[in-house]
């Protein structure tokens, strides 16, 4: 703080000093690199490049100034390698090369441990087990093999596996019982048709009922 004297008046100022030191050269630099390389590894993953012209040309676009020099050095830090798919020669960075393992042991695991009964209505599989289990069954059949459905609804004991058709669904269901250990359906497989809890007991009181009136 200084004091100044003027005009017969007492003048207090204060002056503060940023503790704020500005980014020096080369960490800006450092920085600028990495999310630039961060927007070329998310190009590449989205959508086929098949020159360094064309990655500069949809940098630019995006507000990120830079020369094919600066790509190529980009490209070579990333590891992105061309690989031909379609027909054409693009971009791809190592993790999409990396091939995807098909896990089945955990679904097999968890049907061997946990007994599971199938049952249908229309396009849809009713798989039912015990109590608390509807969910990791639900997560194995998603990490496994079985594609061919549209997706699943896991309550607490009662998973709902949805198909298109008929043919992926009496394919996923061979394959699923083949992972259960089963060759065959059984007694509740694929041409069982399913009731609501309780239709029966409905059915029977209205007849009942209705013999009640008759009489």
């Amino acid at each position: 703080m200084t004091t100044e004297r003027g005009n017969g008046r007492l003048r207090r100022s204060a002056h503060t000093r940023s503790t704020k030191r500005p980014a020096s050269g080369a960490q800006a630099t450092q920085a600028s690199r990495a999310a630039r390389q961060r927007v070329i590894r998310e190009l590449v993953s989205r959508r086929p490049f098949e020159s360094q012209a064309e990655l500069v040309r949809e940098l630019t676009a995006r507000g990120l100034m830079v020369t094919q020099a600066t790509v190529s050095r980009d490209i070579a830090e990333l590891g992105l390698v061309k690989v031909t798919r379609g027909g054409r020669h693009v971009y791809v960075s190592p993790e999409d090369l990396a091939p995807r393992p098909v896990v089945d042991d955990r679904l097999r695991r968890i049907l061997a441990d946990t007994p599971v009964t199938v049952g249908r209505s229309g396009l849809i599989l009713v798989l039912s087990s015990s109590p608390g289990t509807a969910n990791s069954i639900a997560q194995g059949i998603d990490e496994s093999s079985l594609h061919d459905q549209e997706g699943t609804l896991a309550g607490d004991n009662t998973l709902l596996v949805l198909f298109a058709d008929e043919e992926r669904l009496e394919r996923w269901l061979r394959r699923f019982r083949e992972m259960q250990g089963l060759s065959r359906p059984g007694p509740e497989g694929p041409n069982v048709s399913l009731r609501a809890p309780g239709k029966d007991r409905a059915v029977g009181n209205e007849r009942a009922t209705a013999q009640e009136a008759d009489r």
